[in-house]
């Protein structure tokens, strides 16, 4: 079925030094979802029972940047999801409200629309599970849900549930749709490669490079190239979404050393240490690296490719079989490349920042005037 994408009607807050209430905001600003056609098509990722709405939008920003959901009014879903940062948080673990780590790193929440298997280890099936499992979470927001409504109800939020749902009984179920609107709104296609790709912008002899290496498998005496592409695939640089095919091992570690990833979900040992694959769009934002944070920089990132990886009985094929020049069987793999090379990787990954998804005034936090 065919969704019918309304344009969304955004507000915008006249700041002061109150809080203003869900009763006072009022919507001004128009825009639609009009994603490229490059990154393939939309309406049947959005679920029948949660087409994106104007409402549904303005209601899921205000719940995404509410610190009412959590336990203690500290901190909301912006708190480790930050816009600046293409909506990750800057740190290996992010810090729920008494002060605790969390056992991985906040994945950018970018192009969900043409995404699937959330999570790290891709343990939660859709948007909306995504969206309220932190609220619950003892680690992260550590909220019940009934108090969690009854803080929502105290605050004035039924006018909206009523005008993105048509009820004013607020539930988790809609709660969590809400939050699933706001978050496949989150689309980011405005950065230079963007640019590149609609004829907008000319790379230089740099970045041109690294496009093409990134794409490349390499092929020893014959075509080199950063094998990147093999597993972040087509303008989207993500994972496959077919199943479990857009999770690998990328060799962080030995057998003994890994974490499970995959196989906390499947309990196949054939899936330890494979993790999901995610985007790179606004990669040079999104530090550290890895689902536990261990890389500080996207040198450190190509280094680990190019000559760090770890051999196991569950590293990716993708990886054994990519290397610029022939080695053994039983080798450790490596990618053989040279500085100029990984400059070029390099240049290419700082193409995908996108500025306007960034600075974006309708993504933002309405109540940025408090602490976040």
């Amino acid at each position: 079925m065919q969704h019918r994408i309304l344009p969304f009607v955004l507000f915008l807050l006249a700041f002061g030094s109150c809080r203003p209430s869900p009763e006072e905001i009022e919507p001004e600003i128009d825009f639609e979802l009009s994603p490229p056609a490059y990154f393939g098509s939309f309406n049947e990722r959005i679920p029948e029972d949660n087409p994106i709405t104007s409402k549904g939008f303005e209601l899921g920003r205000m719940l995404f940047y509410e610190k009412k959901l959590s336990g203690d009014n500290s901190m909301s879903c912006g708190s480790c999801h930050e816009q600046n940062k293409a909506f990750t948080d800057g740190k290996a673990f992010s810090t729920g409200i008494n002060g605790q780590n969390g056992e991985v790193s906040s994945m950018s929440l970018v192009n969900l629309l043409w995404a699937e298997k959330f999570t790290w280890n891709g343990k939660v099936q859709s948007v909306e599970e995504q969206s309220i499992e932190p609220i619950r979470n003892p680690i992260e927001l550590h909220e019940n849900f009934e108090d969690a409504i009854k803080k929502l109800e105290e605050a004035g939020y039924e006018r909206l549930f009523q005008e993105a749902f048509e009820t004013t009984k607020i539930t988790e179920d809609l709660i969590a749709k809400a939050l699933a609107q706001f978050q496949r709104a989150l689309i980011s296609s405005n950065s230079k490669y963007d640019q590149y790709l609609r004829g907008e912008y000319e790379p230089t002899s740099s970045e041109k490079r690294g496009e093409q290496l990134f794409f490349t498998h390499p092929i020893p005496g014959q075509l080199r190239g950063g094998n990147c592409g093999d597993c972040h695939l087509g303008p989207l640089t993500s994972g496959a979404i077919d199943d479990f095919q857009g999770f690998h091992n990328n060799g962080l570690d030995s057998d003994e050393n890994m974490d499970e990833g995959l196989m906390s979900v499947t309990g196949n040992s054939a899936d330890k240490g494979r993790f999901k694959t995610p985007s790179l769009r606004n990669i040079a934002l999104t530090a550290p690296y890895m689902h536990d944070g261990r890389f500080q920089s996207l040198e450190e990132v190509i280094e680990h490719y190019d000559n760090g990886i770890h051999q196991s009985s569950t590293l990716d094929i993708l990886i054994i079989e990519g290397s610029n020049e022939n080695q053994a069987a039983g080798d450790r793999p490596q990618l053989f490349l040279t500085d100029q090379e990984k400059e070029d990787i390099l240049a290419f990954l700082h193409m995908l920042t996108d500025q306007v998804f960034i600075n974006n005034p309708k993504f933002s936090n309405p109540y940025e005037n408090e602490n976040n």
